[in-house]
């Protein structure tokens, strides 16, 4: 599922994250959280298109078409980072993560940094 996800057309992407974030949505909670206008059969067409891909699917309430991801969040986001290091960081999951650090309020807990150490341990095993 994670080719069809580095597919998607830029809105439909759009789409698919605000369904991660809200959850379930209607069509026209969906048309309400995109960033630009988009009119309410456009964005009935892309969440069509999403459950054709297999992406989202839904459920009646009444008259309404529920919508909600059925693409696991992690796997979107690792998508979308994948995409982010290739566009930003010229494929490089080390400057993206120096550029994550050095900005003033990145915040990590105890837990994180001991993560970020293992993680880094391990690469230096694979180097």
């Amino acid at each position: 599922m994670a080719s069809e996800i580095d597919r998607l057309a830029p809105r439909e992407r759009e789409v698919l994250e605000l369904l991660l974030v809200l959850g379930t949505a209607t069509a026209v909670e969906v048309q309400a959280g995109l960033e630009s206008a988009v009119s309410n059969s456009t964005v009935r067409k892309m969440l069509t298109r999403l459950h054709e891909k297999g992406l989202v699917s839904f459920k009646m309430d009444g008259a309404r078409f529920v919508y909600r991801a059925t693409v696991a969040r992690r796997k979107a986001s690792r998508s979308a980072l994948a995409k982010l290091i290739h566009v930003f960081f010229d494929g490089s999951a080390g400057k993206a993560a120096l550029a994550a650090l050095e900005e003033p309020d990145t915040r990590l807990t105890d837990a994180e940094l001991d993560e970020l150490e293992e993680l880094i341990r391990h690469a230096r095993k694979r180097s």
